[in-house]
């Protein structure tokens, strides 16, 4: 059967990815995966200036904001990577094939490939850097992520390979994870050696100001990169970002508020980036103590919630209205379209309140990052929810502040911006299963940890179609979260460069193809 659906599925690959995943196992597997072999070196030219909000982690399996992202993976190299498109791509693995019953995934690397101080690529450094992302004692994100995997091996310097503890459909897309870029076995240091594979080294790094990179002359893709120099600057707002690009000072702006993307609109030298996502911003109420372990709080919030009225006003119309779920309208062969919320009703809101105990109203803490449309959402918040007598003060603070320690997972009632993901599961095993390492609601319901068992690990379509359905449902019913829209993701860039496409979660796009415009 293999064979045969490999040959009925030629050349389909890429669009079959994203929409099938059991067909991505048993056709697609090596029959995308071969790069073509790269254009003869060339002179790399110009200095390629991002602007972004300050870093706070530097270790990759640590890097959690897409300033972290961008910069980490200009400098590192995924094993496989995702595509504009959401499909999986080759990056350090040439090529690959998958065992019928989905749990061998056998990886051909590249051989060409030399990290920054000169060692060359080997299996050992796959090796390594995975046991280190599923590692309990070093407690990544990932490590939940990666515990089906059994075992990890090497059965030539150029060739590893995975043996799962059970069928996982997403799995091409957990080892393109942000965190699993390849570091160099054994490093004593990640979070400050920089040393990578990648299109890019790192020059210097001023954690106030700036980090600097040049291109890798070395690097296994002879004609990437393009441009000589990159320099991220940091800016600790966004007003003074859209500023530098309109100076000069910078070519590069994502991540902005529709208020600041509409605000460049007629600027000349400047071309406008916009990206259909499935980011979402997230409203959540802690659900493991007082009050929000009254669950008669969180539908009285979703109650004085006008989901409209946030969409016209904070989103300006560049998205999707959302429905308390994070499996999105992206997701087309997941998304149940039929769910019924309910409409804005204050009086309901209030009736709750007072049977919970709160007549005259409760007094919250909302807290936000300051990027995004996060602050425009929690001022209109704000104002919907004083109706019903929620009465909020909204507190905004930097993005390195809100995801710091005792941050975003210990508030009791935040705002917190989603990346979009080529694939809805990430959001259940990371934020809503029981024991999710970023399950900020700190919401436990064994229903939903079954369901997302089914979706994770069965091989069967149709089967996962039906738990994804009966998910979203549950979310609905009784979910700690409120995510009024999905958001298109917005940004500007210098005309006096080319060939930059913004990916779904902007810190994953590709600086190494950006060249000069006349170049």
């Amino acid at each position: 059967m293999f064979s045969r659906l490999q040959q009925i599925f030629k050349n389909r690959c890429l669009q079959l990815l994203v929409i099938t995943p059991v067909i991505l196992l048993q056709a697609c597997a090596g029959e995308t995966a071969t790069p073509t072999e790269p254009a003869a070196g060339q002179e790399r030219q110009g200095i390629f200036r991002v602007a972004l909000q300050p870093i706070v982690q530097t270790d990759p399996a640590f890097i959690s904001s897409d300033p972290e992202i961008i910069i980490a993976s200009s400098i590192y190299d995924y094993l496989v990577d995702v595509t504009p498109q959401n499909t999986i791509a080759p990056r350090l693995a040439r090529e690959w094939t998958v065992s019928e019953d989905g749990k061998t995934y056998i990886f051909t690397l590249v051989e060409n490939a030399t990290f920054h101080d000169g060692t060359l690529f080997t299996a050992e450094d796959v090796v390594w850097t995975f046991n280190r992302l599923r590692d309990p004692g070093v407690d990544s994100p990932t490590k939940d992520i990666y515990s089906n995997i059994d075992k990890i091996e090497t059965s030539d310097q150029f060739e590893v390979t995975f043996t799962l503890k059970e069928p996982n459909p997403f799995f091409l897309y957990d080892l393109s994870d942000n965190h699993a870029l390849i570091l160099k076995a054994n490093s004593q240091d990640p979070g400050s050696d920089f040393i990578g594979t990648g299109p890019f080294k790192k020059v210097s790094y001023s954690p106030e100001d700036r980090l600097v990179v040049e291109a890798n002359e070395d690097y296994f893709l002879s004609d990437q990169p393009k441009l000589e120099k990159v320099e991220f600057i940091f800016f600790n707002d966004q007003i003074a970002q859209v500023e530098a690009l309109r100076s000069g000072q910078v070519d590069l702006v994502m991540l902005l508020s529709a208020d600041l993307f509409n605000s460049l609109s007629d600027e000349q030298g400047v071309i406008p980036l916009r990206a259909a996502t499935n980011s979402f911003d997230v409203v959540r109420l802690r659900s493991d103590r007082a009050p929000g372990d009254d669950s008669r709080l969180m539908e009285a919030l979703r109650l004085a919630t006008d989901r409209q009225a946030i969409f016209d006003l904070v989103l300006q119309g560049y998205g999707e209205i959302g429905q308390d779920t994070p499996i999105g309208p992206m997701y087309s062969q997941y998304y149940t379209e039929d769910l019924q919320l309910p409409a804005r009703d204050i009086d309901a809101a209030r009736q709750l309140l007072a049977d919970a105990g709160y007549p005259d109203g409760i007094d919250f803490e909302l807290h936000t990052p300051d990027t995004g449309n996060r602050p425009n959402l929690a001022v209109v918040l704000k104002d919907q929810w004083a109706d019903a007598g929620i009465n909020v003060d909204v507190i905004v603070e930097p993005e390195s502040v809100y995801y710091g320690d005792e941050g975003w997972l210990a508030v009791d009632l935040g705002i917190t911006g989603w990346g979009s993901r080529p694939y809805p599961q990430f959001y259940l095993d990371t934020m809503l299963v029981c024991e999710a390492k970023w399950n900020e609601s700190h919401f436990c319901d064994s229903e939903l940890d079954r369901l997302a068992k089914i979706t994770g690990t069965t091989m069967n379509e149709e089967e996962r179609v039906e738990a994804y359905r009966q998910i979203q449902e549950l979310l609905v019913e009784r979910g700690p979260i409120l995510i009024p829209y999905f958001f298109s993701q917005l940004g500007a860039i210098s005309d006096k460069f080319t060939d930059f496409q913004m990916k779904p979660f902007p810190g994953r796009s590709d600086l190494s193809t950006v060249r000069l415009t006349d170049q």
